[in-house]
């Protein structure tokens, strides 16, 4: 059985944390989420879950090395293929990824950008979250318009260039990051064929 390899391109609130969770189900593709990775290793209590520890406790970015560290520890524990799910997030992340998948002997099958209009985007989430307020249900505190303006800004400075890279490589594809959840989900299983 052949190693997928996938990438999730797409702002904060595109739906890639969702497309993510289907692909697990549906293909058996093991999702890797930074922020769940770090977390993990935080409290595995290994060699590289210390260094996570320090340098989370003094307030300080992650590495990009150590990031790529728990994503070998990952990729060398096998599977039929894996979902990079906020990572890359700058085209350095992007070469070091490449590297260590070469490394491997694997390598990316598609960087799938989940295409959205901000405007539209931010409605929906900033409505999805007054629906919820309005039902007693938890909301994520950023989930505001200026605290997802704030978000998409940040996601255009660093991640966006990834498109351009990917797209070079022959790697990028496209939907629309807006369409009902299961058009989404069809579309790209028809792009992973």
């Amino acid at each position: 059985m052949s190693v997928t390899n996938i990438i999730l391109l797409g702002p904060p609130g595109a739906g890639k944390g969702t497309q993510a969770r289907i692909l697990t189900e549906a293909r058996g593709l093991v999702q890797l989420s930074t922020g769940d990775m770090l977390r993990e290793a935080q409290a595995s209590g290994s060699e590289m879950g210390r260094r996570v520890a320090e340098v989370m406790a003094t307030g300080q970015l992650v590495t990009d090395e150590i990031v790529i560290g728990l994503i070998r520890e990952k990729l060398e524990q096998g599977g039929s293929g894996f979902i990079f799910d906020g990572f890359p997030r700058t085209l350095a992340q992007a070469d070091a990824l490449g590297a260590l998948l070469s490394e491997l002997g694997q390598g990316i099958d598609a960087a799938i950008e989940l295409r959205v209009n901000d405007e539209v985007l931010v409605g929906r989430i900033v409505g999805r979250a007054e629906d919820a307020r309005a039902a007693g249900q938890p909301v994520r505190a950023d989930d505001n318009a200026e605290s997802l303006k704030t978000r998409l800004m940040a996601y255009y400075k660093q991640t966006s260039p990834l498109i351009g890279y990917y797209h070079a490589k022959g790697l990028l594809k496209g939907v629309d990051g807006l369409a009902d959840i299961d058009v989404v989900a069809t579309e790209i299983a028809a792009i992973l064929g």
